[in-house]
């Protein structure tokens, strides 16, 4: 199936590992030329390196913290720089510590706000511009299943994630007349990093080994797994191609059908 991607250019926050690699790599396959940026200038490099050497697409590799907004100018400066155009952005960065309300103080919010709010903010204000330009712009914010279903110990998380999905409703109206549609995936039981460390937590909590804390894990899922990055990629690609046109202000769960609640 031809998706519409040959030649479209693409910026994938937090993208040296995990969802945002796999997201990254499958936009190249697609022929998106794409921008790649993370805190970790090893594991960017050598994304950077894997993405190329696999899929044959143009890559712009570039440190960034996400919750900084001088490096968000700074990264949409320099795609459009390098590419001449910008048609497709990820929002996409590391979830908060876990803990309770009583863990957090005031810099713990402020930072999470930063990293999961407003870095989809910031990006999409410095990108607005030339997603405009392009006729057929496309925004997508990773999430978490908790905007649907709030998980115990995320409680920064659960609050900064629900800013990011009414704010993305709000604008997939504003900007619909545009031909630009904003829609939002919500990965639940991907074996990511960040799941395997929030396991780990959990098996230390209850005294269990590791092995049977992903056990108990999986049971949780009807599918009976957990999922891979690249299932939450496959969901990026379709949504942002001309297949996917008529789509926006959605919020779509890629959880392997663990989230109970209806919509």
């Amino acid at each position: 199936m031809d998706l519409g991607l040959e030649g479209k250019v693409a910026l994938v926050g937090g993208s040296s590992k995990g969802i945002g690699r796999a997201v990254a790599m499958a936009l190249g396959r697609e022929g998106c030329s794409v921008t790649i940026c993370a805190r970790d200038n090893t594991a960017l490099a050598a994304t950077a390196q894997a993405i190329r050497s696999q899929t044959k697409a143009q890559v712009f590799s570039l440190v960034c913290d996400m919750s900084k907004y001088e490096d968000i100018k700074r990264v949409v400066a320099e795609t459009v720089k390098t590419y001449g155009r910008l048609d497709i952005v990820v929002n996409n960065a590391g979830g908060p510590p876990t803990g309770t309300f009583d863990d957090f103080g005031e810099t713990a919010w402020l930072q999470a706000l930063n990293q999961n709010l407003l870095s989809a903010v910031r990006t999409i204000r410095e990108a607005l511009p030339y997603l405009r330009r392009s006729g057929s712009g496309r925004i997508i914010n990773i999430t978490s299943v908790a905007v649907k279903q709030p998980i115990d110990r995320l409680i920064l998380s659960n609050t900064t994630r629900l800013g990011v999905v009414g704010m993305a409703k709000t604008l997939s109206r504003e900007l619909a007349a545009e031909a630009i549609t904003v829609n939002n995936i919500c990965p639940g039981n991907i074996a990511t990093e960040r799941l395997i460390s929030l396991i780990e937590e959990r098996a230390g909590r209850e005294g269990l080994p590791m092995e049977r804390a992903i056990e108990v894990e999986e049971a949780r899922v009807p599918m009976g797994f957990l999922g891979d990055p690249e299932d939450v990629a496959n969901l990026v690609v379709f949504l942002v191609s001309a297949k996917a046109r008529y789509i926006t202000g959605a919020t779509i769960q890629v959880d392997g059908g663990s989230t109970t609640a209806l919509f």
